[in-house]
C-alpha cells in the first residue's frame, strides 16, 4: 500500500476544522468530480458553480472524504469556514512536513514549458511534485502543495498571476529555494498598465524565497537589472544566476541547430557542457532549456545527469505540439499546435519557428492577443514583418484586434479574417492541402485551441473513413 496523502486528523489540524468521521486519503487531492478516482479528497470550491452541489457524486465516485463549509450528507467530510483558506493552510502543512528543494517559475512567456522541463529532470533523480497543466492560481498553486506527498525530494511550482499583487503571496506559500523569472513581455499590459510595473510583479516571486536561496534570470532581457535589485531588495541572502545567450550568462546556450523536427542544443553552465537534443523547434526553447538545466544543477544533480534526462522533451499540449493530421481526400498536414496563449513575444518565437519547420506551404492561423492594454493595435500590426518572415503562404486571422495585422500585411499575403474561430472553420478546411504546415496560436481566449480540437476529431473520422456530408464539402480545395 502506498504511503497515504493525509489523515483526516491531520487535515483537522491543518485547518482548524472539524472531522464528522474518521477517514484516510490513500490518492491525491480533488476539486473535480469527473477527474475524482477512489480515495480522494474532494475540495469544494465555489466558482460558477458551488462545488457542495457536487459532493454526492464525489462519494459515488469513491471520494475518501471532503472539505466543506456547509453541512452535506453521503459520506464523511472536514468542516471549516472557508474551504480555499483552509487548502491554503493545507498547502503550507504539506509543505512544512516535506524536506522537498522547492522550485518557483514565473515570466511572460515559457513558463509553463521551463516548469515541464524541470518536471522531466526532477522525476529522473527520485520522488518528484509539480503542478498539473497550469495550475498556478490562486487555488493552483495551494492545490500543488496540499497534493505534494511527504517523501518528495524536489518540487517545482509555477506561479501566474491576471491582477497585481497575486504572485507576492503564492511565493510566501511556497517558500522557494530558487525562483526562475523566464523573461518579461507584453503580457497582463492591461491590467499593469506597463512592462516595468509587469517585471516588478513578476520579480515578486521572490518575496517568499528561502534565506540564501537562489533567483536565476533572464540575461538577455531588458529589466535584468531591474528584476535583480527587486530580487535582492526581497531577498538580501540570495545568489544571483543568470541564463541566455549573453557572454556573461551562467548558463549560455553556446550551439542551436534544428532539421525542422528537433533541435540539438549546447549549453555551458557554470563551465560545464551539457549536449541535448529536444523534440521542439526555435531557438526560444534552447534558452528554456538553459533556464532548466541551471536550476536543475542548483538541487545536488549534476549538468550531465540534468542534460540527459532533459533530452527527449517535447512540449506540453497547445505549447507547439507538432501532430500529423489525416485529410479526408488522402494525405497529411503538419499541425503546430501553439494554441494554449499568445502574447507579443510568444507569437514572434512561434512565427520564427515555423520558418525552421519542413514541409509544403507554411500557413498559419492567428487568433488576438488579449490583456496587452493601450499598445494592442500596435503590437497586433506589428507582427506583420514576422508573418512574413515565417515564409506563410496564407494567413488566417481571428478576432477584431487581428484587424491591425490584415491591414499591415501586405495585399499580395492570401489572407482569410473572421470575427470568431468558428467562422474560419470552412475556409481553413478549404485550404490546407497534403504536406502543408499549419501553425495555430492565439489567446485562450480566442478559440485557436478548439480548432485544433476539431481537426483532430476530423483527422479521426478520416482514418476511419466516417466523414459526414458538410465536411466533405467543406475540405474541397478551391
Amino acid at each position: 500500500m502506498s504511503q497515504l496523502l493525509w489523515t483526516s486528523e491531520e487535515i483537522a489540524l491543518a485547518t482548524g476544522g472539524t472531522a464528522s468521521d474518521p477517514f484516510w486519503v490513500s490518492g491525491t487531492i480533488s476539486i473535480d468530480t469527473r477527474t475524482l478516482v477512489p480515495g480522494d479528497l474532494f475540495v469544494v470550491l465555489q466558482d460558477q458553480r458551488d462545488g457542495h452541489d457536487f459532493v454526492e457524486a464525489a462519494f459515488k465516485a469513491g471520494a475518501a472524504g471532503a472539505l466543506v463549509s456547509k453541512p452535506v450528507t453521503g459520506g464523511p467530510t472536514i468542516m471549516v469556514g472557508d474551504v480555499l483558506s483552509a487548502l491554503e493552510m493545507m498547502g503550507i502543512a504539506a509543505r512544512a512536513r516535506s524536506g522537498a528543494i522547492r522550485t518557483a517559475v514565473t515570466g511572460s512567456v515559457g513558463k509553463t514549458s521551463v516548469k515541464e522541463m524541470l518536471a522531466r529532470i526532477y522525476r529522473a533523480a527520485g520522488p518528484a511534485h509539480w503542478n498539473v497543466k497550469s495550475f498556478n492560481n490562486h487555488w493552483g498553486v495551494p492545490l500543488t502543495l496540499a497534493r505534494m506527498p511527504e517523501a518528495t525530494e524536489r518540487a517545482v511550482f509555477e506561479i501566474g498571476m491576471s491582477t497585481p499583487g497575486e504572485i507576492a503571496p503564492r511565493s510566501h506559500m511556497v517558500r522557494p529555494h530558487i525562483g526562475i523569472v523566464t523573461c518579461i513581455a507584453g503580457a497582463h499590459l492591461e491590467g499593469l498598465g506597463s512592462l516595468e510595473a509587469v517585471a516588478n510583479e513578476k520579480a515578486d516571486i521572490f518575496a517568499g524565497m528561502e534565506a540564501g536561496g537562489t533567483f536565476i534570470l533572464p540575461a538577455d532581457d531588458a529589466f535584468l537589472d531591474q528584476l535583480s535589485a527587486r530580487a535582492r531588495e526581497l531577498c538580501p541572502t540570495g545568489n544571483l544566476e543568470t541564463f541566455g545567450t549573453a557572454q556573461n550568462a551562467t548558463a549560455r546556450v553556446t550551439r542551436y541547430e534544428t532539421n525542422g523536427v528537433t533541435s540539438r542544443i549546447s549549453i555551458d553552465v557554470i563551465g560545464q557542457r551539457a549536449e541535448l537534443e529536444i523534440a521542439a523547434v526555435g531557438k526560444h526553447w534552447a534558452v528554456n532549456a538553459a533556464a532548466a538545466l541551471l536550476a536543475a544543477s542548483q538541487t545536488g544533480r549534476s549538468v550531465a545527469d540534468c542534460a540527459e534526462a532533459l533530452s527527449g522533451y517535447s512540449p506540453p499540449p497547445g505549447r507547439g505540439t507538432v501532430e500529423q493530421i489525416a485529410l479526408p481526400q488522402g494525405g497529411h498536414f503538419t499541425l503546430v499546435d501553439d494554441a494554449y496563449n499568445a502574447n507579443p513575444a510568444s507569437m514572434r518565437a512561434a512565427l520564427s519557428a515555423l520558418a525552421q519547420r519542413q514541409g509544403g506551404r507554411r500557413l498559419v492561423a492567428l487568433g488576438e492577443m488579449l490583456e496587452i492594454g493601450e499598445e494592442s493595435a500596435r503590437e497586433h500590426a506589428g507582427l506583420a514583418p514576422d508573418v512574413v518572415a515565417s515564409g506563410a503562404e496564407g494567413v488566417f486571422l481571428v478576432g477584431d484586434k487581428m484587424t491591425h495585422l490584415a491591414e499591415a500585411l501586405p495585399p499580395s499575403l492570401q489572407q482569410v479574417w473572421a470575427p470568431k474561430a468558428d467562422e474560419l472553420w470552412n475556409a481553413l478546411l478549404n485550404a490546407v492541402r497534403d504536406g502543408d504546415v499549419l501553425l495555430l496560436k492565439g489567446s485562450n481566449a480566442s478559440g485557436m485551441g478548439l480548432i485544433a480540437d476539431r481537426l483532430r476529431q476530423r483527422s479521426a473520422a478520416a482514418g476511419l473513413g466516417k466523414m459526414d456530408s458538410s465536411d466533405e464539402d467543406a475540405a474541397e480545395v478551391r
